[in-house]
């Protein structure tokens, strides 16, 4: 229970830095889709091209991220001379990159539809070689149980993000969406500045041998991590590809991307629990109680993304003026996408019985089917049924792999979860959904009314079931006086 508390606590620290500070970010999404009216398509640009970043980002790390974590909690491996190894692989990786990149930069930006705006196309891949590199010395902060830098440097890209943003958009009333690349590149630049001290202090060395062990490890990774991201971005890749209409099709996009935006609350409590539990899981993974540790982070896991799920469903009268009304109508993918980010939270936290044992071939095999069946429903989907096909595309990809890791994880690596008890969350958040949104109350402030009174029973079931209120030490020690 103590070590559940320490992952509760870092989860907390690191969600300053990620829900905290992608709820921060939120407020660009009505500045955006302000300053970049739908039928400017500049939102759907946006939406496209980071995709594209993200992409990238994962093949420049090449899994060398989660080889950082296994080799270094290694006893017999020095964390300082695997951190080394690390840092200068993807360094170099990531600088031939940006080398390669603007050598061939027209080509790349045409073949991209972005020849009349290359640079939009290369400054964001100076960003992302940029990120690729920043992320090894973030994940040894991470390592070295440093989460209040990690937050901080974080926090800092963000509001610096938002007050250049604020200041061109909405003081200046610009509305070309290469600005937001540009401050991009300038924020990066800063915490890569601020990063130097994780950058200094230890001698170079590149352990060719270290890094062949580390490469056998995390290069399926690469294999998981393309597809993993692919799940999650390859519709608004896609997209411009094959809707019918070009220039539509960029409206289009930035609808859905903009309403995809609200869904991201999701995302937000996943990182965050993901930054914690990944050095949680390597390094309790020889205790004898590891097992039932898993099983209840999953339990707990779920709960919570569940009450999250509900939150952001009975007050989409409230987070709905997240964006202009104008991209309003897409907001009926919301629930679809909030539930596939539910299953892609799932499948990471049973993706660590892979890791654990070596065999991370399997992530590879489950992720490559979900992406597969996520990139065909797209592609004969889209065409069709436009951006509603996006969405079913990610639940279905996410559901695949999320079963076929569980039913093969437990002949590899069993963990008895508390099917039982996740079933009965499942049921009742399921329930309470329905009746939120098939009883009819036209009042807004009665609707939200009502719909707080489900939420509170919500609650109230994890507290009488899971949760105590004696269990909890600032209210026992209330209640003992």
């Amino acid at each position: 229970m103590t070590r559940l508390k320490s992952l509760a606590k870092d989860t907390a620290i690191y969600g300053i830095s990620s829900i905290v500070g992608r709820f921060l970010n939120y407020l660009l999404v009505p500045v955006y889709t302000i300053a970049l009216p739908v039928s400017s398509g500049g939102y759907g640009v946006m939406t496209n091209i980071y995709a594209l970043v993200a992409l990238i980002l994962v093949v420049l790390t090449f899994g060398m991220e989660t080889g950082f974590f296994r080799f270094a909690n290694k006893g017999e491996e020095d964390p300082v001379r695997v951190y080394s190894t690390t840092l200068l692989s993807v360094s170099i990786g990531s600088l031939l990159f940006i080398t390669l990149g603007l050598l061939f930069l027209e080509p790349v930006a045409g073949f991209l539809g972005y020849g009349e705006h290359p640079w939009y196309i290369g400054m964001m891949m100076i960003v992302v070689a940029m990120d690729a590199i920043q992320s090894i010395p973030f994940a040894y902060l991470r390592y070295k149980k440093r989460p209040i830098k990690f937050a901080a440097l974080k926090l800092l890209f963000i509001f610096l993000n938002i007050a250049l943003n604020l200041f061109y958009y909405v003081i200046l009333k610009g509305n070309d969406v290469g600005y937001a690349f540009l401050f991009n590149l300038v924020c990066t630049s800063v915490v890569m500045l601020c990063m130097i001290p994780e950058l200094r202090g230890f001698t170079y060395i590149l352990d060719r041998d270290l890094l062949k062990r580390m490469l056998r490890y995390s290069l399926p990774l690469v294999v998981l991590g393309v597809a993993g991201i692919l799940n999650q971005v390859a519709d608004k890749i896609i997209f411009p590809f094959v809707y019918p209409d070009e220039a539509d099709g960029k409206i289009q996009l930035g609808i859905y991307g903009a309403a995809s935006k609200i869904a991201m609350i999701m995302a937000m409590f996943t990182q965050a629990f993901r930054f914690a539990y990944e050095p949680f899981v390597f390094g309790n993974s020889k205790d004898k109680d590891s097992r039932e540790m898993y099983a209840q982070a999953m339990k707990f896991f779920i709960i919570f993304t569940l009450l999250a799920f509900l939150a952001v469903m009975f007050y989409m009268d409230i987070l709905r003026y997240v964006i202009d009304p104008g991209y309003w109508e897409g907001l009926k993918v919301v629930p679809i996408v909030m539930v596939a980010e539910i299953f892609m939270g799932i499948y990471f936290n049973l993706s660590f019985w892979y890791k654990l044992i070596d065999e991370t071939r399997w992530g590879m095999y489950f992720s490559l089917t979900g992406c597969t069946i996520l990139v065909l429903m797209n592609v004969f989907l889209i065409p069709k049924y436009g951006y509603i096909a996006c969405a079913w595309a990610g639940f279905t990809g996410y559901g695949v792999a999320m079963l076929l890791s569980y039913f093969v994880g437990q002949k590899k690596y069993p963990i008895q979860y508390d099917l039982k008890a996740i079933g009965m969350y499942a049921l009742l958040a399921t329930v309470l959904y329905v009746a939120a949104e098939y009883v009819v109350i036209d009042n807004i402030c009665l609707r939200i009314a009502y719909r707080t009174v489900l939420l509170l029973l919500f609650v109230a079931y994890v507290v009488k079931r899971d949760l105590p209120l004696h269990r909890i030490p600032l209210i026992n020690r209330f209640v003992k006086r």
